[in-house]
Protein backbone atom coordinates (compact mmCIF):
# COMPACT_ATOMS: atom_id res chain seq x y z
CA UNK A 1 0.00 0.00 0.00
CA UNK A 2 1.21 3.35 -0.89
CA UNK A 3 1.72 6.45 1.41
CA UNK A 4 1.01 10.34 0.54
CA UNK A 5 3.98 12.05 1.11
CA UNK A 6 3.78 16.24 1.13
CA UNK A 7 7.05 18.39 0.71
CA UNK A 8 5.95 21.98 0.67
CA UNK A 9 8.19 25.00 1.09
CA UNK A 10 6.93 27.54 3.56
CA UNK A 11 7.70 31.13 5.39
CA UNK A 12 7.03 31.50 8.89
CA UNK A 13 3.83 32.85 8.04
CA UNK A 14 2.70 29.48 6.41
CA UNK A 15 2.96 31.18 2.54
CA UNK A 16 3.28 28.55 0.06
CA UNK A 17 3.15 30.54 -3.11
CA UNK A 18 5.82 30.66 -5.90
CA UNK A 19 8.90 29.54 -3.99
CA UNK A 20 11.10 28.87 -6.37
CA UNK A 21 10.94 32.08 -9.16
CA UNK A 22 9.24 35.59 -9.58
CA UNK A 23 6.82 34.40 -12.14
CA UNK A 24 6.26 30.69 -10.75
CA UNK A 25 2.69 32.30 -9.50
CA UNK A 26 1.35 35.29 -10.07
CA UNK A 27 -2.00 34.95 -8.60
CA UNK A 28 -3.55 37.78 -6.67
CA UNK A 29 -0.86 39.72 -7.72
CA UNK A 30 1.57 37.97 -5.58
CA UNK A 31 5.10 39.69 -6.26
CA UNK A 32 7.43 37.63 -3.43
CA UNK A 33 7.73 34.53 -5.96
CA UNK A 34 11.63 33.51 -6.05
CA UNK A 35 11.52 33.73 -1.74
CA UNK A 36 13.10 30.50 -1.38
CA UNK A 37 16.09 30.39 -3.55
CA UNK A 38 18.82 31.88 -1.62
CA UNK A 39 18.19 29.73 1.42
CA UNK A 40 18.83 27.05 -0.70
CA UNK A 41 21.41 24.16 1.44
CA UNK A 42 22.45 20.22 0.84
CA UNK A 43 20.75 19.43 4.03
CA UNK A 44 17.45 20.01 2.41
CA UNK A 45 17.81 17.20 -0.78
CA UNK A 46 19.32 14.66 1.84
CA UNK A 47 16.14 14.83 3.94
CA UNK A 48 13.68 15.09 1.01
CA UNK A 49 15.55 12.53 -0.64
CA UNK A 50 15.04 10.47 2.51
CA UNK A 51 11.07 10.04 1.61
CA UNK A 52 11.18 9.74 -1.55
CA UNK A 53 12.06 5.85 -1.99
CA UNK A 54 13.23 4.36 -5.40
CA UNK A 55 9.35 3.17 -5.86
CA UNK A 56 7.58 6.58 -5.90
CA UNK A 57 4.81 9.02 -8.15
CA UNK A 58 4.12 12.29 -8.66
CA UNK A 59 0.87 13.25 -7.41
CA UNK A 60 0.02 16.96 -8.43
CA UNK A 61 -2.98 19.29 -8.53
CA UNK A 62 -3.26 21.39 -12.09
CA UNK A 63 -1.37 24.53 -11.00
CA UNK A 64 1.48 22.79 -10.12
CA UNK A 65 1.58 19.87 -12.67
CA UNK A 66 1.46 22.92 -15.27
CA UNK A 67 4.07 24.55 -14.08
CA UNK A 68 6.37 21.23 -13.57
CA UNK A 69 5.38 19.91 -17.57
CA UNK A 70 6.68 23.52 -18.47
CA UNK A 71 9.71 23.67 -17.01
CA UNK A 72 11.68 20.25 -16.33
CA UNK A 73 11.13 18.05 -19.42
CA UNK A 74 13.36 21.66 -20.81
CA UNK A 75 15.50 21.61 -18.60
CA UNK A 76 19.25 19.74 -19.19
CA UNK A 77 20.06 16.45 -17.80
CA UNK A 78 20.21 16.30 -14.49
CA UNK A 79 18.97 13.64 -11.67
CA UNK A 80 16.18 15.34 -10.62
CA UNK A 81 14.27 16.26 -13.86
CA UNK A 82 15.55 12.81 -15.14
CA UNK A 83 13.68 11.23 -12.23
CA UNK A 84 10.29 13.33 -12.74
CA UNK A 85 9.88 12.61 -16.71
CA UNK A 86 10.66 8.47 -15.68
CA UNK A 87 7.99 8.87 -12.51
CA UNK A 88 4.46 8.02 -13.23
CA UNK A 89 2.29 11.32 -12.52
CA UNK A 90 -1.16 11.54 -11.47
CA UNK A 91 -3.20 14.75 -11.90
CA UNK A 92 -5.94 16.13 -9.90
CA UNK A 93 -8.01 18.65 -12.47
CA UNK A 94 -11.59 19.57 -12.58
CA UNK A 95 -10.35 21.23 -16.03
CA UNK A 96 -7.72 19.24 -17.73
CA UNK A 97 -8.32 16.62 -20.15
CA UNK A 98 -6.46 13.73 -21.49
CA UNK A 99 -4.35 13.02 -22.88
CA UNK A 100 -2.13 14.71 -20.80
CA UNK A 101 1.06 16.56 -23.05
CA UNK A 102 3.76 15.38 -20.20
CA UNK A 103 4.83 11.61 -20.62
CA UNK A 104 4.04 8.89 -17.97
CA UNK A 105 0.99 11.26 -16.98
CA UNK A 106 -2.50 10.03 -15.79
CA UNK A 107 -5.30 12.26 -15.00
CA UNK A 108 -7.64 11.60 -12.10
CA UNK A 109 -11.17 11.86 -12.64
CA UNK A 110 -13.75 12.85 -10.71
CA UNK A 111 -13.48 13.60 -6.35
CA UNK A 112 -9.51 14.00 -6.28
CA UNK A 113 -9.27 12.91 -2.28
CA UNK A 114 -11.67 9.52 -3.60
CA UNK A 115 -8.92 8.82 -6.14
CA UNK A 116 -6.12 9.46 -4.19
CA UNK A 117 -8.14 6.76 -1.25
CA UNK A 118 -7.99 4.31 -4.54
CA UNK A 119 -4.95 4.64 -5.25
CA UNK A 120 -2.90 4.40 -1.66
CA UNK A 121 -4.98 0.94 -1.95
CA UNK A 122 -3.95 -0.33 -5.30
CA UNK A 123 -0.19 1.13 -5.44
CA UNK A 124 2.98 -0.08 -3.77
CA UNK A 125 4.70 3.12 -4.39
CA UNK A 126 4.31 6.36 -2.90
CA UNK A 127 2.71 9.03 -4.39
CA UNK A 128 4.77 12.26 -3.17
CA UNK A 129 2.80 15.82 -3.79
CA UNK A 130 5.23 19.06 -4.10
CA UNK A 131 3.20 22.10 -3.48
CA UNK A 132 -0.17 21.53 -5.00
CA UNK A 133 -1.72 23.44 -1.72
CA UNK A 134 -5.15 23.03 -2.63
CA UNK A 135 -4.79 19.26 -3.60
CA UNK A 136 -2.96 18.57 -0.43
CA UNK A 137 -5.63 21.01 1.86
CA UNK A 138 -8.26 18.51 0.31
CA UNK A 139 -5.83 15.15 1.81
CA UNK A 140 -5.42 16.62 4.96
CA UNK A 141 -8.95 17.21 6.04
CA UNK A 142 -9.70 13.47 4.86
CA UNK A 143 -6.59 12.09 6.67
CA UNK A 144 -5.02 11.04 3.48
CA UNK A 145 -1.47 12.55 4.39
CA UNK A 146 0.79 9.93 5.86
CA UNK A 147 4.04 12.19 6.22
CA UNK A 148 4.16 15.70 6.58
CA UNK A 149 7.89 17.00 4.97
CA UNK A 150 7.91 20.96 5.59
CA UNK A 151 10.92 23.46 5.16
CA UNK A 152 10.28 26.37 6.70
CA UNK A 153 12.09 29.27 5.46
CA UNK A 154 13.41 32.83 7.98
CA UNK A 155 11.12 34.71 5.98
CA UNK A 156 7.48 36.27 6.46
CA UNK A 157 5.90 37.88 3.70
CA UNK A 158 2.41 38.83 5.18
CA UNK A 159 0.51 38.12 1.88
CA UNK A 160 0.29 34.99 -0.43
CA UNK A 161 -1.67 31.82 -0.68
CA UNK A 162 -0.86 29.61 2.56
CA UNK A 163 -1.33 25.92 3.15
CA UNK A 164 -3.34 25.63 5.82
CA UNK A 165 -6.61 27.35 6.22
CA UNK A 166 -7.00 30.36 8.49
CA UNK A 167 -10.42 29.21 10.09
CA UNK A 168 -12.82 26.40 10.28
CA UNK A 169 -9.91 23.99 10.42
CA UNK A 170 -10.66 19.92 10.94
CA UNK A 171 -7.45 19.05 10.47
CA UNK A 172 -5.81 15.92 11.89
CA UNK A 173 -3.24 15.97 14.14
CA UNK A 174 0.22 15.26 13.67
CA UNK A 175 3.38 14.41 15.63
CA UNK A 176 7.11 15.23 14.93
CA UNK A 177 9.33 12.66 14.11
CA UNK A 178 12.03 14.71 12.32
CA UNK A 179 14.04 18.04 12.37
CA UNK A 180 16.76 19.34 11.05
CA UNK A 181 18.04 22.97 10.62
CA UNK A 182 20.10 24.08 7.60
CA UNK A 183 23.27 26.36 7.54
CA UNK A 184 20.82 29.01 5.72
CA UNK A 185 18.76 28.95 8.55
CA UNK A 186 15.73 26.94 7.12
CA UNK A 187 13.76 24.32 9.85
CA UNK A 188 13.13 20.97 7.75
CA UNK A 189 10.68 19.10 9.75
CA UNK A 190 8.64 15.75 9.01
CA UNK A 191 5.71 15.19 10.33
CA UNK A 192 3.08 12.09 10.94
CA UNK A 193 -0.32 11.55 11.92
CA UNK A 194 -0.45 11.55 15.35
CA UNK A 195 -3.09 8.69 15.59
CA UNK A 196 -1.54 6.19 13.82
Amino acid sequence: MGKVIAIEHLTLDGVMQAPGNPEEDLRGGFRHGGWASRHQDPAMQEVMGRHMTSAWSLLAGRTTYEQFADYWPKQPPNPFSEALGRARKYVASTTLTEPLAWENSVLLGGDAADAVSRLKEELPENLVVFGSGVLVRSLLSRDLVDTLVLLVYPLVLGSGRRLFPDSGSDLPAFRLVESTATGTGVIVTVYRPAGR
